[in-house]
């Protein structure tokens, strides 16, 4: 955790026992217990096991006194969990923001936060604030694949359209796959491999110039949600090579991206279009082996509710790399040559049932071009308004073992978890 997350932290919880007869206070949270296991033997360091662990959360909002004139709140939410398959206890802060409103026109956040916007459903174009992978692909909770940042966030209201400026200081990846919990393919070794490649990460350093910020214009045009955006820091992924031999060191370089999305109800549902432009910049001519190329990625999307408590959302989504020709002159070789463009489908479906305490849904990723899918099966049961379990699954199949979905074929597992909310 951040140092200066723990800061903010400290700070909330003593404002609010200095404060606790002068303010409003909610309190919630939930106990859970979660276990996980793949269906095939693999090159990680436990072969079978994926998850196990029991977590706690809380989660609650203040406001004091002081602030009314500010239309003020402290927000946090903080998890503590035992994480069986590293055999380590963790904290972290999700939240930790204090909430402002100096005019009518200006609301402020401050501290650590969960980021999120644009139109995709599990697909982010626009959306360049960290994810975890790990979590989404062992079956914790779809919560947990966004990752806090710790950020300043302002949002001013103009008649003509409105603006969301994030600044982020202090630069946070994605936590993707690195072989440790779930196997991949490493392109430097052109094989799928696990804990048994030694890989070191670089991240950008902590300084002024490193900041990152991201910009959203956005308007309701007669009931039409357009937006426009802007991006200017760094990959979430580690998309760059700085050695390849003994021990492989990669690192995340510069990335703009310059995007557009428009949501509006049609044909009885809800469609929707985005596109971005990933400028990547410490290449940009196509012709560096060592990093990613720049890209065009844009999808559409539709989404109905069928009536029966039954919805069905689809989508699809174009990658096309940019100066493909420079990148093919200069790969390389092996195995693991990206296609010029890259098509993606996806399809969720959902049913609420037994006076909507049961939830039976499927949301699966399915790629013509790379040829791979992923399918997320789950079922959901509330036993009390307290007490809820959920089971599901991760399957993965390619023909390759370079693709995306392709290269965590040796991963598909089932999970359960129990949750008691309060």
């Amino acid at each position: 955790m951040p140092r200066r997350s723990i800061v903010i932290i400290m700070f909330l919880t003593l404002s609010a026992l200095l404060t606790a007869d002068s303010h409003a206070f909610t309190l919630h949270g939930f106990v859970e217990g979660a276990y996980g296991t793949r269906f095939d033997d693999d090159l990680t360091k436990k072969d079978h096991y994926t998850l196990g662990e029991g977590r706690f959360q809380v989660k609650g909002s203040y406001s004091p006194s002081f602030l009314d004139k500010w239309y003020g709140e402290f927000t946090f939410k903080g998890d503590a969990y035992y994480d069986g398959y590293e055999e380590t206890t963790y904290g972290d802060a999700r939240t930790a923001v204090l909430s402002i409103t100096p005019h009518d026109m200006i609301d402020l956040k401050i501290g650590r936060q969960v980021l999120t916007w644009g139109t995709g459903d599990l697909i982010f174009i626009n959306d360049l604030f960290p994810k975890d992978y790990i979590s989404f692909f062992i079956g914790r909770d779809d919560e947990y694949l966004k990752l806090p940042s710790d950020a300043i966030k302002g949002s001013l209201f103009f008649d003509i359209f409105n603006v969301d400026l994030v600044i982020i200081p202090d630069f946070e990846p994605n936590n993707n796959i690195k072989g440790d919990r779930l196997s991949y393919f490493h392109g430097l070794e052109d094989r799928i491999v696990g804990d048994d490649v030694e890989n070191d990460y670089k991240e950008p350093e902590n300084k002024s110039k490193n900041m990152e910020a991201a910009l959203r214009l956005y308007k309701n045009i007669k009931g039409m949600e357009a937006a426009i955006y802007l991006f200017d820091g760094f990959y979430k992924d580690p998309l760059g090579v700085l050695k390849a031999t003994p021990t492989y060191r990669f690192y995340y370089p510069e990335l703009t991206v310059y995007g557009f999305s428009l949501r509006d109800a049609v044909f009885g549902g809800i469609g929707n279009i985005e596109a971005g432009y990933y400028y990547s910049r410490e290449d940009k001519d196509g012709d560096n082996p060592m990093v990613e190329n720049s890209y065009f990625k844009a999808l559409a999307g539709y989404s109905k509710d069928m009536g029966g408590d039954f919805k069905v959302g689809i989508q699809y989504q174009l990658e096309k790399m940019l100066d493909y020709d420079d990148y093919e002159t200069n790969f390389p070789g092996g195995s693991g040559k990206a296609d010029e463009h890259r098509h993606l489908w996806t399809l969720r479906l959902a049913k609420l049932a037994m006076n909507q305490n049961l939830t039976l849904s499927l949301f699966s990723f399915y790629s013509p071009s790379d040829k791979d899918y992923h399918l997320r099966p789950q079922v959901s049961y509330k036993f009390t308004d307290n007490l809820s379990s959920t089971i599901g699954g991760n399957i993965f199949e390619g023909e390759d073992d370079h693709t995306f979905f392709g290269q965590l074929d040796r991963n598909d597992n089932a999970y359960i978890r129990l949750r008691y909310s309060f």
